[in-house]
């Protein structure tokens, strides 16, 4: 729409990549260069022309970033880093433990908004974009149950969290989900579930050279306790080479679903609102089926066996496959700092959701073409 975004990476892992990636797919944003806390001369980027800077180099090129998205883990990295970042940039993080996005919010919130910047957090598509569908589908059914379900894939929170263990080289968690109780809501049932009802976690571990069995169960027990990310579940650890590593689970697909099973029509104890009838003149002619007294008395029902008396099941389901995880993670933080940008410019200032951002602000395009090809 006639701007130019300019957007900078704030570290260089998986995330990182994919933001690089995706940047050049939006014509209207500029990459001003990825910034790391490793020795910019060791990172080889996605393209030549990507200029790395060391992360101390922020403050002295600020004027010249619009946005900026920090790739970072969650466990340790993003609750530190959003927060000071907050302090001098309008950004973007995915922040994805659930348990602790409202203390997240607090933080980074309070830095955003003494700044005057705009912090968009915990952009994904879990939380983000599965969020979202979960509360329209709220909106849309708000007698219902949700679920949701993840993988079978890599979670890569998960994983980073594990590499953080000591002793631990390298990790991938996959996440799993239970198939009895996942084909038990497609067909419209809503059967009461457990974390470990829903969904089993499996972690292939590398582990440093000379480590004794002692110290493998150790990092397993490790694993397995693990608050908001394995204690929950039912967790096999596997430990195995970094050659096996490398040739069998490179790859980082992962997907899910989420689901709302609701009812609609006139169930069984739900009828019109006390007072509610047909007001006297309200235009039924005279012999139509309800006549000008018939009014529905207070409390009525509907006829035994009506389809509106039975109430129907609706299910609504939204799935994503995902070929590489976080690659699709970051095309949704790069469409969400368009929003940033977009907010800051409206003068909305402090940490926002995905929640608090207008489908518009997403698109580089007008509203008259979104009208006319999207509606």
């Amino acid at each position: 729409m006639g701007e130019t975004i300019r957007v900078a990476i704030v570290g260089y892992g998986n995330l990182g990549r994919g933001v690089e990636a995706a940047i050049p797919q939006n014509l209207d944003l500029a990459l001003v260069g990825v910034f790391t806390r490793r020795d910019p001369a060791s990172l080889i980027t996605l393209h030549e022309a990507t200029r790395v800077y060391p992360q101390e180099a922020l403050l002295e090129m600020k004027d010249l970033i619009d946005v900026l998205v920090v790739c970072a883990g969650s466990a340790t990295d993003l609750p530190q880093m959003t927060p000071m970042l907050a302090k001098d940039f309008t950004l973007v993080d995915s922040f994805d433990n659930h348990a602790h996005i409202p203390e997240h919010f607090a933080a980074v919130d309070a830095a955003a908004q003494a700044a005057g910047t705009t912090a968009v957090i915990s952009v994904g598509w879990d939380p983000g974009l599965f969020s979202l569908n979960r509360a329209l589908a709220h909106a849309v059914l708000p007698a219902g149950t949700d679920y949701t379900f993840w993988g079978p894939g890599v979670s890569q929170g998960h994983s980073d969290a594990v590499r953080r263990i000591a002793g631990v080289i390298d990790a991938r968690q996959y996440t799993l989900p239970v198939e009895a109780a996942f084909a038990a809501v497609r067909s419209g049932q809503t059967p009461t579930l457990t974390a470990r009802q829903k969904h089993s976690r499996l972690v292939y571990v590398v582990v440093a050279e000379g480590l004794d069995e002692a110290e493998q169960q150790r990092i397993e027990e490790q694993i397995a306790t693990m608050p908001d990310y394995f204690a929950d579940y039912d967790t096999t650890v596997r430990f195995i080479s970094a050659e096996q590593m490398a040739a069998e689970h490179a790859g980082l697909p992962h997907g899910g679903n989420v689901f709302r099973i609701g009812r609609t029509g006139l169930a069984e104890g739900v009828g019109l609102a006390e007072g509610v009838g047909l007001a006297e003149g309200a235009g039924m002619a005279e012999g139509s089926a309800l006549s000008e007294s018939a009014t529905m008395a207070e409390g009525a029902a509907l006829a035994e066996g009506s389809a509106l008396a039975e109430g129907s099941t609706q299910v609504i389901e939204y799935n994503l496959q995902l070929q590489s995880n976080p690659e699709f993670t970051a095309s949704v933080l790069v469409a969400y700092c368009r929003a940033a940008y977009r907010l800051q410019q409206a003068g909305q200032s402090g940490c926002k959701t995905i929640f608090d951002i207008p489908i518009s602000y997403l698109l580089p395009i007008s509203a008259e073409q979104m009208r006319a090809t999207l509606l």
